[in-house]
């Protein structure tokens, strides 16, 4: 089988059980090695045959700086899934047959040693449940006890109602192209992080799924799903991430 890297991709993020650790971010260094068969990209020139790691990569960095991991243990075996995860309804890209995730906390052990982690998985380990919801379909990718990592499919012509959370805060990116969030247009890789009571919209005009990638802290709670009449908040995006900036 063929093998797609992502090497040395360092992100600022929060990893650790310590005290010191839960309040400030540190570097993280993350390989991935992602296997999968790249004849028919090789023949066909398109990415819908194989990965974009360019895309992959602000994805994986957008899950880092989202989440609050405990341990190392949880980040890999999140980001592990993510990767061999099903293609979303939206997502022009080829099944991963296996991945390598290897993180490295170069800072954590003060210059004495450097500490790291690796896994490696099969598509077979990875079972997504797959919620139906007015709006289309939710994939759960993986949740703790501090948060939930979903993927919101929004069906054709349909949309998630203005709302806002009391207790979750939410963090999204966009990943199709055609969305509108809060009345306009949001390319992929448009980054959002709602606070609570911001309230928040996104209406699907097209013909086809459109994907947002999700994460809740703490993890969804139906309860604190609230609708709301009203204007959208006035929530800026983030600017896109490194390789990512400036593309469609």
């Amino acid at each position: 089988m063929d093998v797609l890297r992502i090497e040395e991709l360092m992100v600022d993020c929060v990893v650790g059980v310590y005290p010191h650790e839960r309040n400030a971010s540190q570097p993280l260094r993350v390989d991935v090695e992602m296997r999968l068969d790249t004849e028919p990209a090789g023949v066909k020139e398109s990415f819908s045959s194989t990965v974009d790691y360019a895309t992959v990569a602000s994805q994986l960095v957008f899950l880092l700086r989202s989440c609050r991991f405990r341990l190392l243990e949880t980040a890999a075996h999140v980001l592990a899934r993510y990767l061999l995860a099903p293609p979303a309804p939206a997502e022009r890209r080829a099944q991963i047959d296996s991945v390598v995730v290897r993180l490295t906390k170069p800072g954590a052990l003060r210059g004495f040693a450097v500490p790291s982690l690796e896994i490696e998985r099969p598509a077979s380990w990875c079972t997504i449940e797959i919620e139906t919801k007015p709006f289309g379909i939710v994939d759960v990718i993986h949740e703790t006890k501090g948060a939930g990592i979903y993927r919101l499919n929004v069906a054709p012509g349909k949309g998630i109602p203005l709302h806002v959370h009391r207790q979750m805060r939410e963090s999204e990116m966009v990943l199709s192209d055609g969305l509108l969030c809060q009345g306009q247009p949001c390319p992929p890789g448009t980054v959002h992080r709602w606070p609570r009571d911001a309230a928040h919209t996104y209406h699907n005009p097209t013909d086809r799924y459109q994907t947002i990638l999700c994460v809740d802290s703490p993890r969804f709670m139906e309860e604190d799903e609230i609708e709301v009449d009203g204007e959208p908040a006035d929530v800026p995006a983030e600017a896109p991430w490194g390789p990512i900036a400036g593309l469609g």
